[in-house]
C-alpha cells in the first residue's frame, strides 16, 4: 500500500477520481484542480497500487459539533473512492486505517463521516469499517429569492 498526499504531480489523477465519485456536482476535473490550488481541499490523499493512483480519501478536521461526536475538533471523511476494478479487495479498509492515524496526529480523537440517507452501498461500508450510526436526518431548505 502506498497512500500519497496530493500535490501539483498528482492532482490530474485526484481530480478524475473526484469527478468519477461525485458525478453529479456541477465541477469538471478542471474545477476540481482550481479549487484544490485555492486551498478548497487541502487534507488529500491517493492510494497507489502498481504507481497507478486506484483510490483516494478525502479528510479535513471539522471544529464545530459534529453529530454523534463528543466534542471537537474531530477528523471527517470528506469523502473515499476506490475504482470500480479494486474495490472488495479492503483498499478502502486501509484508507480508513490511514484515516484514523492521520486523525490521531492531528490531535483528534474522533473520526466521523456521513452519507445520504438512500446510499446503502456506503451505509454498510461505514458499519463494516467500525463507524456506529449516530443518527438519521432530513434536512430542509426554502428559497427565498425573488422569482
Amino acid at each position: 500500500m502506498m497512500v500519497a498526499p496530493v500535490t501539483a504531480l498528482n492532482v490530474q489523477e485526484w481530480a478524475t477520481l473526484c469527478d468519477a465519485l461525485w458525478p453529479d456536482e456541477d465541477s469538471t476535473i478542471r474545477s476540481w484542480i482550481e479549487d484544490w490550488q485555492i486551498g478548497d481541499f487541502p487534507h488529500e490523499f491517493l492510494y497507489y497500487h502498481n504507481n497507478e493512483a486506484i483510490a483516494f480519501i478525502s479528510l479535513d478536521i471539522r471544529s464545530e459539533y459534529v453529530e454523534g461526536t463528543k466534542g471537537f475538533p474531530v477528523g471527517y471523511v470528506e469523502g473515499i473512492y476506490v475504482k470500480p476494478d479494486f474495490r472488495k479487495h479492503g483498499i478502502a479498509r486501509k484508507l480508513i486505517e490511514f484515516a484514523k492515524s492521520w486523525t490521531l496526529s492531528q490531535n483528534c480523537e474522533e473520526l466521523a463521516s456521513d452519507c445520504e440517507l438512500d446510499n446503502e452501498e456506503s451505509l454498510l461500508f461505514h458499519k463494516k469499517v467500525g463507524f456506529a450510526e449516530a443518527n438519521r436526518i432530513i434536512c430542509f431548505a426554502m428559497d427565498l429569492s425573488p422569482t
